[in-house]
Parts: structure tokens; C-alpha cells; sequence
């Protein structure tokens, strides 16, 4: 989860040039460049539907040059690599992540860590189960050598980051227990969506996986707390 901040100020910026760039005056280069990342949009959008149908690995040029009415070999002229269509997808995952988690708690949950925990908790768990193929891409390894670029990945780590922050105030203040939490919230996913599709089995225990956590976390701090105090002394 990452701040809701970088996010807006990253839409908004989107926002404004496209604005700017409509308005009287702009230069043959600026209409060719919206064009250009018009194309663009519309290829990533086709190719979400194409891994929706077929799964990840199914993304084919050839499909999805039908789809947006080129012929394949002209989709590299806006993309060099089937793997920078999967980055822009990643991309987009993660702003649409952000800006569900940042949406998911309220100003009156930021008043009660533990509400806001299980706020966003749910809300990870709705968002992932949503869109199984969305969180494939955003959340485990499926497809082969791809690794999103940087600039791609920075986007990850904000939110990542941001959720370390966010569950600092029920205890979560070391990495160990941070991958703990996030090993529970994944593998919560996971079940639900390999084996209750479309159900509640296993994202209806999210409220006791929460209190499970917290129960640890506390349990984690207060422990170090003692050792440490034993070791002053």
C-alpha cells in the first residue's frame, strides 16, 4: 500500500498534461505524442482482456493486434517487448492498488490502528480477489524472466512501504513480522481463489487472521521490550 499522495499528485499529473497538451497551439510533435500514448492505453487495456480470457501467458501479438486493429508487427512500434506491455500492466496494477487501499480507510479509522488494520486488510484481500489475474501479475512470479523496470517497481515499493507504516501501530515494527502478515494476507488469497472461486471460505476469516496477527505482533514487541530491558540491566 503506498501513500495516498504520490499517487494523486501522479494521476493529476497525467491529468493536466493531457489537458495541456488539447489546448490551442500544441506543436505537430505534441499531437503525434498523444496519439501516440493513446495507442498505447488502448493496447494495455486490449491486452488485460486478452489475459482475463486466456491467463497471463496468453498474451499473443496476433490476438491482440486484432483486437486494436493493427497487425502484430506494429504493436512493437509502440511497445519493443511483450514485456514492456506487462510492465505498463504492472504499472497500472499497482496506481489502481494504491488508489483502492487509500480509498479503503477513512480519516476515522486513522484514529484507531486496529479498525484501520482490518479496514485495509479486507480491502487488500477484495481488491486481489476481484481480479485473479491482476493479482497474479502484480502480487507472484507467473510469468518467466519478466521483472518490472525501476520506474515500474518504485510504485511497488511505495505501497509496500506504506503498508509497513500504516501497520506500525498494532505492533508491526520489525520485517519478520511484517512478512508474517503478508504471507497470511497472500495466502488467504490464494485459497480463495484456487479453490472457492467466486466465495467467501476463506477471505471470511479475514477478521480472525487479523486478530491472530495483532495477538502475535503484541506478543513479538513485548518480548523484545523484555529482552531488551534484561540486557540494560
Amino acid at each position: 500500500m503506498h501513500g495516498g499522495a504520490p499517487t494523486k499528485n501522479l494521476l493529476t499529473s497525467v491529468a493536466v498534461g493531457r489537458m495541456l497538451l488539447t489546448m490551442s497551439g500544441q506543436t505537430n510533435s505534441d499531437r503525434r505524442s498523444v496519439r501516440r500514448q493513446e495507442t498505447q492505453r488502448e493496447i494495455v487495456r486490449a491486452s488485460w482482456e486478452v489475459v482475463r480470457e486466456h491467463g497471463l501467458a496468453g498474451l499473443s501479438m496476433r490476438d491482440l493486434g486484432e483486437r486494436v486493429g493493427m497487425r502484430a508487427q506494429s504493436i512493437y512500434s509502440y511497445f519493443a517487448s511483450k514485456h514492456e506491455i506487462y510492465d505498463a500492466m504492472f504499472l497500472e496494477g499497482y496506481l489502481a492498488f494504491a488508489e483502492w487501499m487509500d480509498a479503503a480507510v477513512d480519516d476515522d479509522d486513522a484514529t484507531d490502528p486496529v479498525a484501520a488494520a482490518r479496514t485495509a486488510t479486507h480491502a487488500f484481500v477484495e481488491f486481489c480477489t476481484s481480479d485473479p489475474v491482476r493479482y497474479q501479475l502484480l502480487f507472484q512470479r507467473t510469468i518467466p524472466d519478466f521483472t518490472p523496470s525501476p520506474e515500474t517497481y518504485s510504485v511497488a515499493v511505495r505501497a509496500y512501504e506504506q503498508m509497513g507504516r500504516n501497520l506500525a501501530g498494532v505492533g508491526v515494527r520489525d520485517q519478520a513480522t511484517l512478512d508474517l502478515w503478508t504471507a497470511v494476507l497472500t495466502g488467504i488469497t490464494d485459497q480463495q481463489i484456487s479453490n472457492d472461486p467466486g466465495g467467501n471460505r476463506w477471505s471470511r476469516l479475514v477478521d480472525r487472521a487479523v486478530d491472530m496477527l495483532i495477538a502475535e505482533a503484541l506478543t513479538n514487541t513485548s518480548t523484545t521490550n523484555t529482552s531488551t530491558g534484561s540486557e540494560k540491566a
